[in-house]
């Protein structure tokens, strides 16, 4: 375990560093100059100051020099300073990575809590009305964009109901867990209904397949009881590869909720994301980037080594 271990963590080195030179390409490619945004619509400032701007913000220097330097600071964990605002990036993500978090994990529970279910409930009730409707509501899940459904919510509640109406203002988990957790409950069920459609069905294809296995057979045939055969026998199995789905869900987690905290004034990563695009914050665009790089590298490491531990059949060396 510990070889393999060591080996995935060395592999990600050039992994990271392809990304962080993508990112950093891609970033400077986007049509606009962020010195012209500064100086105003038309670009009126005196050029004289805007070279110096330029020179300030480092912007002056050839590409492979900007490069190496912000690479060095990358590499300390340091992602530098907001051009617009001059503010820490990493004092503005300190603050807002935990909303997205939170964000993320009600989301993820709650896509497993309509996923695992049905899905499961599906594939022992195979071709049954319960099977239908679980595959029916699945496809539904996927085809209603989360988007849609909560601007349609929002619409609606403002004139029908009130509970579905977001306050002004983000309620702190740490001033008011309560008021935190129900302002939150309304867009984390929303993008957990969405990544639930995709789980429920590769859960029920996952049960289908173990529930097929003559360990299975001997089972039934034992005269074990159902709920016996189908926790203990098979979703312990079956389920193993709905962890990989859940893993790949984690980066997607932080895409989706770009637009639900745009919608919903959620002041996490996703809308200081938005933010930074409309402002060409290059240090804000790169940073959150390479923190979604991050997320994506170590998911698939943590999903590996959690198949070793579900199954002790899989062994790392």
């Amino acid at each position: 375990m510990q070889r393999y271990l060591i080996r995935r963590l060395l592999l990600m080195i050039p992994t990271l560093l392809g990304v962080t030179f993508v990112v950093f390409i891609l970033v400077r490619s986007v049509p606009g100059d962020v010195v012209d945004l500064i100086s105003g619509d038309y670009g009126s400032m005196d050029p004289a100051a805007k070279a110096a701007l330029k020179k300030d913000l480092g912007l002056d220097q050839n590409i492979p020099k900007q490069y190496v330097e912000w690479l060095g600071k990358i590499v300390r964990f340091d992602f530098g300073e907001s051009i617009l605002s001059s503010r820490s990036v990493n004092s503005e993500l300190s603050n807002r990575i935990p909303i997205t978090i939170e964000l993320g994990v009600l989301a993820i529970i709650i896509s497993l809590l309509i996923a695992l279910p049905i899905g499961v409930i599906s594939a022992v009730r195979q071709d049954s009305p319960a099977d239908y409707l679980g595959r029916s509501f699945a496809i539904g899940l996927l085809a209603a964009p989360s988007f849609w459904i909560a601007i349609m919510l929002i619409t609606l509640a403002s004139r029908y109901f009130l509970w579905g109406v977001p306050p002004n203002k983000y309620p702190n988990f740490t001033a008011d867990p309560i008021a935190n957790l129900k302002f939150m409950f309304v867009p984390s069920f929303l993008l957990g209904a969405a990544l639930a459609g995709g789980v429920m069905r590769f859960a029920r294809s996952s049960m289908l397949e173990v529930l097929r296995q003559d360990y299975i057979r001997t089972a039934w045939s034992k005269g074990l009881r159902e709920r016996v055969i189908v926790v203990r026998h098979g979703m312990r199995n079956g389920l193993i590869p709905v962890i990989t789905v859940v893993g790949l869900q984690l980066p997607i987690l932080v895409g989706g909720s770009v637009i639900i905290e745009q919608i919903y004034n959620i002041p996490g990563m996703g809308r200081y994301y938005i933010a930074a695009i409309n402002q060409h914050d290059y240090p804000v665009i790169e940073a959150i980037n390479i923190i979604i790089a991050f997320v994506v590298v170590f998911s698939n490491l943590a999903v590996d080594l959690l198949y070793g531990v579900i199954d002790p059949r899989i062994r790392y060396s």
